[in-house]
């Protein structure tokens, strides 16, 4: 299993910083073409306003004297006006000084490059010309055990800088255990779409395999696998009609439809390497997520 985040322990794939292992060091390669999710059974998400993604500004070679970078490193979901929900690992790690900014923008990736044309040599024009700025908290307990990692992060935001920029709708959250009160049956019967901004499934190609694109604001069906007290696994198996998440896509959401209402029950993790199987998701229905939220946003 990978982290489907950024971190300390990146490559650049598909001009997006993403984690693939718990080590050190800065790896960057050329920008691919953007896409996002899963290159199959996936489509543009326009109209999931309250879809974001989270953007890094940093010192990556501690040299004070050259730019810092400025890229786009995990997805999220806004919760109120202010508040984005995103993964614990993509806020930890980091260089001190780090800058957090969050766009709600289709296409983030354009944008950057268009930035970067605009304001050269300027990271923070850059940065600010894509995003807002925001403070980020994460889980105190993060990281926990593999049976609750306590792998969850809020950004707080300047409301009226967010509405000044971009309209939404803010995603509805759980409540407490909905997704277990459910049971085996409904689970298999309930409608799950998951979407961000990552990277694609694997490819091979002359220097290796590759996970190209990112940076697009995508959506796709996946199926309900497994639930565990902290975790709903997802299914992303091609031949059942289902996309999924991969390399950019942590801290995104995972919506389910319950009763007519689309509701954000977890957000992406990890999952499978090559990121054709399995979408690992952490619950927000759970008491340690539920009791990390309480304190940034009003729950059901």
């Amino acid at each position: 299993m990978s982290f489907w985040n950024a971190g300390t322990a990146s490559t650049r794939l598909g001009g997006g910083i993403v984690a693939l292992a718990v080590s050190t060091g800065m790896v960057i390669a050329a920008a691919l073409p953007a896409s996002a999710v899963n290159s199959y059974n996936a489509t543009p998400a326009p109209e999931r306003t309250e879809v974001g993604v989270l953007l890094a500004q940093w010192d990556d070679d501690a040299n004070p004297s050259t730019p810092d970078t400025v890229d786009w490193v995990c997805s999220g979901t806004m919760v109120d006006s202010d508040t984005f929900v995103t993964a614990g690992h993509c806020t930890t790690d980091w260089p001190a000084g780090v800058r957090f900014y969050v766009s709600l923008d289709q296409d983030v990736q354009s944008g950057l490059d268009a930035a970067a044309g605009a304001h050269p040599g300027d990271p923070s024009a850059v940065a600010a010309a894509v995003g807002v700025e925001g403070t980020a908290h994460t889980d105190p307990a993060y990281p926990g055990p593999s049976s609750d990692p306590h792998d969850i992060a809020v950004i707080q935001l300047s409301a009226e800088a967010v509405a000044a920029r971009w309209a939404f709708t803010p995603a509805n959250l759980p409540r407490a255990g909905e997704l277990g009160a459910l049971g085996p049956q409904r689970l298999n019967a309930t409608s799950f779409l998951v979407a961000g901004y990552g990277t694609q499934e694997a490819t091979r190609g002359p220097g290796g395999q590759t996970h190209p694109g990112g940076g697009v604001r995508l959506k796709a069906p996946v199926t309900f696998d497994a639930l565990n007290p902290s975790w709903v696994r997802l299914a992303m198996t091609a031949p059942q009609g289902n996309g999924g998440a991969c390399y950019g896509d942590s801290g995104g959401p995972n919506f389910a439809t319950l009763d007519g209402r689309s509701v954000l029950v977890a957000t992406t993790i990890t999952g499978d390497s090559p990121c054709y199987a399995t979408n690992v998701a952490y619950r927000l229905d759970s008491p340690a997520a539920r009791a990390f939220l309480a304190g940034f946003v009003s729950l059901p």
